[in-house]
């Protein structure tokens, strides 16, 4: 079982890699992701049952949920509606979008064709293959970030979260830059949906509920864990952050809680990990007053 959570951890690792480039970068939530999410398991298994190649129907599934983030992107730039709520309209219209591609709420492939059969001929342990997929997707997509974000363009993108009203001043179109991460964010988060559902065996219009904690909860276990980080090293920390999540839900389900409550589990444990760095202040002022009171513990107080 530990085995088959590092793997599901590496599947849902790319969908906190998605988040990472909106809430982390752009700096604000994008609830597209609830419904982009199972998109791109839908759209995968849809295409799948209608006999298009496994791999195909993957890059179909992030064509979608690349579809669904120009959408989101074009009503907060354009529209000027607010970025939540944009994400929340995308959402909720991509609910009726899944039952139209799949004509029923849940769809199986029960019998049919997965990337997993790639490694049929391979004599492999149980969920090894969940791994080795999981490894190769990981690979595959920090390396395209990381190229991606160390071009002159993803400089620009980088600017623009880091300070919007001087990225104008530069000549950089903050607003294209947001529509284009959004694309890119949502293209990956329906990848990882895509590969859940082979994973799982089926899509269904519900998986989307709560996939933004988890996201959020890789980006910040990873962090809380390694404290200070590059940007690279930042999304190789989600990876591992996802993991210890997905481990962290194994432990749960073995120390015999209902699997029922499992969303309250992971809003607890994203909320405790983002507790952390503001106690760790607290308590880092408080041995500074009791060790004296010096003008560094003063300063940083007042501060």
């Amino acid at each position: 079982m530990i085995i088959s959570s590092i793997g599901q951890g590496m599947l849902w690792s790319i969908l906190g890699l998605g988040i990472f480039m909106t809430y982390r970068i752009l700096g604000f939530p994008d609830m597209t992701t609830e419904g982009s999410f199972p998109l791109g398991g839908a759209v995968c298994v849809a295409a799948i049952t209608q006999g298009v190649n496994p791999l195909l129907a993957t890059l179909l599934g992030i064509g979608a949920g690349m579809c669904a983030g120009l959408v989101t992107g074009l009503l907060y730039t354009k529209g000027r509606i607010p970025v939540v709520l944009a994400g929340i309209l995308v959402m909720s219209a991509l609910n009726s979008v899944m039952l139209f591609v799949m004509r029923s709420p849940n769809l199986s492939l029960l019998g049919l064709p997965r990337l997993s059969d790639a490694f049929r001929g391979v004599t492999l342990p149980d969920h090894y293959d969940t791994v080795f997929i999981g490894l190769i997707a990981v690979i595959v997509v920090v390396s395209l970030m990381a190229f991606f974000f160390n071009t002159e363009f993803g400089q620009a993108y980088i600017a623009t979260g880091d300070n919007a009203t001087m990225a104008r001043s530069l000549g950089i179109r903050t607003d294209r830059m947001t529509i284009v991460g959004l694309v890119l964010s949502n293209g990956l988060i329906a990848l990882s949906g895509a590969l859940i559902a082979q994973n799982d065996g089926y899509a269904d219009v519900s998986k989307g509920i709560g996939t933004i904690v988890i996201g959020l909860s890789s980006i910040i276990i990873g962090e809380v864990i390694y404290g200070e980080l590059t940007f690279f090293q930042r999304m190789l920390a989600t990876v591992v952050g996802s993991i210890i999540y997905q481990l962290l839900i194994l432990l749960v389900i073995r120390l015999g809680f209902d699997t029922t409550y499992l969303k309250f589990f992971s809003a607890v444990v994203l909320s405790a990990c983002m507790l952390i760095p503001q106690l760790r202040k607290s308590l880092k002022l408080t041995t500074g007053f009791e060790r004296g009171g010096g003008a560094a513990a003063r300063q940083e107080a007042a501060l």
